[in-house]
């Protein structure tokens, strides 16, 4: 018998929903690259609904428990004392997903010699020890592909949000007031704007590809270059680096990959050189960019506007700046867990765990760390200290 330690955010307060807003939610088979969707048998859930917190338990316990393992479901993961520490000597698998992330640090993976497949419940095992994982053997596999256009729809709706200053917009009518030259002191139209992507994978390609109705100027650097034809179809300018970019460009949106050399990546000197009021997304990591030197950029009016998804460490504490900063569109990290995104990464998930326990090959596609080296997507996406 396997002890399967899943961390999942906690239910909504009001309580795990009894119905939703929608009956049903269009079902995906493939991805944009020709990739297939999830296919799991014996789904243990209905597509739409709200898996991804603890009640919901990514709809695994029926199929665990009918094959005789423990399923420990939990939202405590911080700290000595918390319920992922208890259990995570004798966890066989750990699941995590990288908006609720349970660190799994060389620590604690020193503490777990059992465990032998950590899971990412979505896109993005950086919460994990890669090298570390490597060492002690660890296979990481994550749903690649899963909630790429979630982000991607999250990037366009926080780039209008931003450009036509709709938050405060918002505000001003819940409030009851009537301020339109107060509203759209600070609004603009992105037609015509240039708009530049720093990375060009899954989600930022799908960003791209969304923009380029809305008449902006696109732009991207990435350590491998799309194809020519790809550039002509969606009239790209491309860079080769991040620092010719933000020079060029009145939007930058973060897509990039998390790891030592990137981190602070967005400091000090990347933001001198941005024009005057650019706008900054990132729905990629939260230590992409320097704490501090955001909110200096920001209240300079250097940037005139930060939307991001993602912080560090998450959930944020409640003093952090990034939540009171003038000009932010903040979230907690949700972007790629809509109710339609979760349908696919918890069959993902699953069908990551029925590969294990059928002794079959994960997909190639979601391996991040196998046989003690980075593997499939890993070693497209990450590097091993």
């Amino acid at each position: 018998m396997a002890k399967i330690l899943c961390v999942l955010y906690p239910d909504p307060e009001s309580g795990y929903p009894p119905k939703y807003a929608r009956d049903s939610i269009p079902e995906i088979t493939s991805y944009a690259n020709g990739q297939t969707a999830p296919t799991p048998h014996d789904l243990g859930f209905t597509p739409g609904a709200l898996v991804g917190c603890v009640s919901g338990e990514l709809g695994l316990r029926a199929y665990l428990e009918g094959l005789g393992h423990e399923l420990i479901v939990t939202s405590d993961k911080d700290g000595a004392n918390s319920e992922f520490e208890k259990h995570l000597p004798d966890a066989e698998i750990v699941i995590s997903q990288p908006f609720w992330p349970a660190y799994l640090t060389a620590e604690r993976i020193a503490k777990a010699p059992r465990l032998k497949l950590a899971v990412t419940a979505g896109i993005g095992s950086d919460h994990v020890d890669l090298d570390a994982a490597a060492k002690a053997g660890i296979t990481v596999a994550e749903v690649t592909g899963s909630n790429s256009i979630s982000v991607a729809e999250h990037v366009v709706m926080t780039v209008l949000a931003l450009v036509r200053n709709y938050l405060p917009s918002h505000e001003i009518a819940v409030r009851g007031g009537w301020n339109i030259a107060d509203a759209v002191s600070r609004s603009y139209d992105v037609e015509g704007m240039h708009f530049g992507t720093i990375a060009a994978g899954r989600i930022g390609l799908a960003v791209l590809r969304r923009l380029k109705p809305f008449g902006l100027h696109l732009h991207y650097t990435d350590p491998h270059r799309l194809p020519h034809e790809t550039e002509q179809e969606l009239g790209l300018t491309y860079h080769p680096d991040a620092a010719s970019l933000v020079e060029a460009v009145d939007i930058v949106n973060l897509q990039m990959p998390l790891y030592p050399s990137t981190q602070d990546f967005f400091n000090d000197a990347m933001f001198a050189r941005m024009r005057r009021g650019s706008y900054l997304i990132n729905t990629a990591r939260g230590r992409l960019v320097d704490r501090d030197a955001l909110v200096r950029a920001v209240e300079s009016g250097k940037v005139a506007g930060y939307a991001g998804d993602v912080w560090y460490p998450q959930p944020a504490p409640a003093n952090h700046p990034w939540r009171t900063m003038p000009y932010n569109g903040m979230t907690p990290h949700i972007s790629g867990t809509s109710l339609s995104g979760q349908a696919r990464y918890a069959a993902g998930t699953l069908e990551i765990l029925q590969s294990y326990f059928e002794q079959r090959p994960i997909r190639d596609e979601y391996m991040i760390v196998a046989g003690g080296a980075l593997a499939g997507t890993g070693a497209k996406s990450y590097k091993l200290d």
